[in-house]
């Protein structure tokens, strides 16, 4: 059985590069699905207070023959929960629902600037983390300005920032930025929510080409160019072959058709106005 490749993050904790993404799955879809991840080759889950099946996901850790120091475990403070003292009763709850001593990896879900709690969340994240309760901590959909600041509050820089990456929308300021700081970026909807990414025409030829999906090849493009990446799905088929992507290599060719795929078409919300749950 094969595993994904280790990210070392600035903390020297490793995180697989590949994992589960479990937004928009109900409690028992989660269960399900970390459950046939796991026993595909999983090692890493990604889950969140605001997703509503963080039990399940614990259950299937709990369940799980794999043992549990062998899978790395994400989960996220959502925005109703920001503030110094509310970040660590959620984290405690969120420990309650998986049934877990520590999770490996905690961020905050969105820097919500209208709130302006979100330093004061960072603190506690990074208390969290001197006391060993947490592994690694980290943020969701911080812009730079966001990064700077809890950095010059605290001289902590998060592990690694989570944010929308796609072939359709790569963020290239923000990635360099990160780079240029130590911090990894992982991608949230990597494929583009299943939308029009999976039709298009380059990607579908570079596909044929190598004889593979095209969810495969973004999965690939995501490897290659260094961003940890959590594909979501419910479907046990789809998840096995997410994660066979381990054997094949785009070529610099195949690398240069896909940079020039790009329409900066974000998907998701605008970190910089966002504040859902405030």
């Amino acid at each position: 059985m094969s595993h994904a490749p280790l990210i070392t993050l600035n903390d020297g904790v490793q995180i697989p590069q590949l994992g589960l993404g479990v937004w928009q799955l109900s409690d028992e879809q989660a269960f399900a699905s970390s459950a046939a991840a796991l026993a595909a080759g999983y090692r890493h889950i990604d889950t969140a207070m605001i997703y509503g099946n963080e039990a399940g996901v614990g259950r299937a850790i709990a369940e799980s023959d794999v043992p549990r120091d062998e899978i790395f475990v994400t989960t996220k403070l959502w925005n109703a929960d920001q503030g110094f003292d509310s970040t660590l009763r959620a984290y405690d709850a969120s420990l309650k629902l998986m049934g877990l001593e520590k999770v490996d990896l905690y961020l905050i879900h969105w820097p919500l600037p209208s709130k302006n709690a979100y330093p004061s969340s960072w603190r506690a994240l990074v208390q969290l983390q001197k006391q060993g309760r947490v592994g690694s901590i980290g943020v969701c959909n911080f812009n730079a300005e966001h990064l700077e600041r809890i950095i010059g509050d605290t001289g902590v820089k998060p592990a690694l920032n989570q944010i929308e990456i796609h072939p359709d929308f790569v963020q290239h300021d923000l990635v360099e930025f990160c780079q240029s700081q130590g911090i990894h970026t992982e991608s949230w909807s990597p494929l583009g929510q299943g939308g029009e990414l999976l039709n298009q025409l380059t990607l579908k030829g570079i596909a044929a080409h190598h004889g593979r999906t095209v969810a495969q090849v973004i999965l690939r493009w995501h490897l290659q160019t260094g961003h940890i990446v959590i594909p979501r799905s419910s479907n046990p088929g789809r998840i096995v072959q997410n994660f066979a992507v381990f054997d094949f290599e785009l070529s610099a060719e195949d690398m240069a058709a896909i940079a020039a795929i790009e329409q900066g078409k974000r998907l998701g919300p605008d970190p910089a106005t966002f504040n859902l749950g405030a």
